[in-house]
Order: structure tokens, then sequence, then C-alpha cells
């Protein structure tokens, strides 16, 4: 049975659902027994596999109680992120390859119908008034939507998925992203409390960089996380509080920003502050929280590289604060920050460490850089396969104080 039929099949047993039952008092499973009965009934006299048959069962019952067509591509393990471009266009992408799924939405309002379903199970709105909104799928997957007449080809929507599985250093390890010996470094800077940052470009895998690093806080202290769409899945520890962000609602109040969430938290004796990503004015706030008292904070931001990052942290400050003399938002950045890790996405699609810095403060007008680890390409590299790996530098690692009154006196 080919994709088109299929298609016609669903639609088609669907209006015979919603025309002929109250679905309001029918149950779950009664829903499935009266779907494969319509099925046998459409199709009597043609030949279709045991897999078609089920297939066809999930699209009717996840389009009646679930979310559809949506739900069988988000069943799909391989798949890493889905980009929704409207109600035809859904590209989906495996491997870091993008493809173009046959299968489409029945139209707009349907696709706009399991939107309202997605940002209604995460208690946020969205509508004319309000046609942008990050959220989040019940299983933690990062949610962007944008509505017409925003978003000119109709609603588009684009899923993060979210691994069932946190990221821990083993699996960094086994991607090859990091070396044994950065790891175990890493491990040294977080239990000393190094303030660090984690910098890359869109994909490079930030997040789930900075999930894996988190493990090595240890279990005992006071972490607060704080995110847009709560994505982080920090374990083992008991004195967690996480809070997300809230946008407006339709009458434009009730607001929650990331500014917000920082502040309450330096009121919550946090040991550790955790932001999923600073994108604007709260860079000061977190610069501010790093420099009183807060060390050990983790957070990432979108550059192209360790100085692009410094340069977008003073950009992102000087929005926090007007007024503020460049200078001293730099001597900010440079007393907050101990440590930058760049992460970035490669031509073979492979997200690699590309540099591990120490930052040792602020000089003649400029943040002083100490690049600590380099990834290096070797003979091995072609066009399409990159090959190489995160290389000591010669630069001797300076700001050792956090590891020897934390009682560290290992080289780096």
């Amino acid at each position: 049975m080919n994709e088109e039929r299929k298609s016609g099949v669903v639609k088609s047993l669907k209006k015979r659902i919603f025309d002929k039952y109250d679905l309001n008092r029918v149950g779950n499973d009664d829903l499935e027994e009266v779907i494969k009965q319509l099925i046998s009934e459409e199709i009597r006299g043609e030949y279709i596999t045991i897999e078609e048959r089920i297939d066809i069962t999930e699209r009717i019952f996840d389009s009646i109680r679930g979310l559809g067509l949506l739900d069988s591509i988000m069943k799909d393990e391989k798949i890493t992120e889905v980009m929704i471009n409207g109600p035809n266009d859904i590209f989906v992408e495996k491997a870091g390859a993008l493809y173009k799924l046959e299968q489409a939405f029945d139209d707009e309002r349907q696709l706009e119908d399991i939107i309202q379903k997605i940002v209604g199970k995460a208690g946020r709105e969205v509508n004319q008034a309000n046609p942008i909104v990050d959220t989040r799928l019940p299983d933690g997957s990062r949610v962007n939507v944008v509505l017409p007449p925003i978003s000119l080809k109709g609603a588009t929507v684009t899923i993060r998925k979210f691994s069932k599985t946190p990221m821990t250093i083993q699996q960094l390890l086994k991607y090859g992203s990091i070396t044994p010996e950065v790891a175990h470094v890493l491990e040294l800077f977080v239990r000393a409390k190094y303030n660090i940052f984690i910098s890359g470009g869109t994909g490079s895998g930030k997040t789930t960089f900075l999930n894996a690093v988190s493990h090595y806080i240890p279990h005992d202290e006071r972490v607060i996380t704080i995110e847009d769409s709560a994505e982080l899945q920090i374990e083992g520890i008991d004195n967690l509080v996480r809070m997300e962000t809230r946008n407006a609602n339709a009458s434009g109040s009730g607001a929650v920003t990331i500014r917000d969430l920082i502040k309450s938290s330096l009121r919550m004796r946090p040991e550790r502050i955790v932001v999923g990503e600073v994108r604007g004015g709260e860079a000061l706030d977190m610069l501010q929280a790093m420099n009183t008292g807060h060390d050990g904070s983790l957070s990432t931001g979108h550059a192209n590289s360790t100085r692009d990052m410094l340069s977008r942290l003073e950009t992102m400050a000087l929005q926090g604060a007007e007024g503020l003399p460049l200078e001293a938002i730099r001597q900010q950045i440079a007393s907050a920050v101990d440590i930058i890790i760049h992460l970035s996405r490669l031509r073979d699609k492979t997200r690699r460490t590309m540099e591990i810095s120490e930052i040792l403060g602020y000089e003649e007008g400029k943040i002083q850089v100490n690049p600590l680890y380099r990834f290096i390409e070797d003979e091995n590299s072609t066009l399409e396969k990159v090959s190489g790996k995160l290389t000591r530098t010669e630069n001797p690692f300076k700001n050792d104080y956090k590891l020897k009154i934390a009682g560290i006196y290992e080289m780096i």
C-alpha cells in the first residue's frame, strides 16, 4: 500500500469516527478496537501487511488522542531534529543529514490544532497576539513555534529531540569529542568551582556538553538551573531547583524572564547557578552572580570562537546595562569567567570540542585568553571525514588558585 492510499484511509476513517462517535465517552481501548474494525471494513479485499495495518491504526489513534503524524515521527529513535515548514513540508535530521518526509498533515488547521496541544500541555500560549513561543514536549524535547502571518508558508515548528538517556562524559569520550585527559581536567575544574562558559554555533552540542559536565558537580551541593525551556538532565543531586521562563499572556503581562529568575535565584542560597543559555541582558546578571560568591556556575552561549564568545558577552551585558562603560563590562567578564570551552560542528557533521581556554584577566584594554587545549586535525583527515584530537598547547595553566583552595595540587 503506497503512502497516498494510506493517507486516504486515515483521513476517511478519522472523518467516520468523528461523525459517528462521542469521543469524550469512548475509552482508549474501545477507540482502538473501533479503529481496527473500521480498517478491516475500509480495505476489504486489498492486500495489506501486518506492519501497514499497525501503522494506519497508530496514525488514526494518534491523530485523535495524541499529536497525530508528529507522534509517529517522534517515535523514530534515529531522528534528532524535526522541522515542519507548513502542513506539507516536513524535514528531519538523521545522523547529521537532512531528509524530506513523504508524509504531510491534512491541512493547516490540523497542524495548528497539534501546536495548541503541545503549547497547552506546557502551560503556554501561542496566538496571533503572541505568534512566537519556545516550549517543550512532555519528554523534554525543545520546541519552537512561529505562526502565520509571521511565518509566510504556514505554521512553522522546530523540535530538537530530547535524549532519553542523559549525556555523560563516557559518551563524549566514545564519540571522540574529548580525550580521557581532558575529561579529568574538566572534572577538576568543576570540583574546584571554576566558572565555565560553553560556546558554539547552532547544533554544536552545547546543552549536551553542559549536561555531561554537570555530572561532575558534587552531589551534596544546592544547584539551581534556569532555562527558557527545561531540558537539562542533571542527575544525582537531591538539592536541585529547576526553573523555567514564562512568556507574557494575551494581555501582555505575566512574563518571567531569565533575568528575573537569576535575580530570584540569588535569594535562594545557591551554591551553583546553571543557566541553560544566555542570549541578552541576562548575561550581566549572570556575570554579577559569578562575581558575588557563586563560583562553579555554568552556562552556554552562541559564538563562533572563544574570542567571539567574549565579544558576544560584552554585547549582551551592554544590553543589560546601557551606559555602563565597555571597560567596566570587560573587567566584569575577565573576573567572572574562568574557563571557556568552544564546540563546533565540523564538515562531516561530527560535533567536537575545538578549544579549552582560561581567562587570565584584563590588561591594556583586552581580556587575556590562554588556550590550554586545541583540536588539531591529523593526516587521516579528508574532505568527507575529520580526524584529529584535542591536544595540549605549550601554554602553562596559570589560574590555579581555585584548585589549591579546593585541595587539588595536580598539574594541568
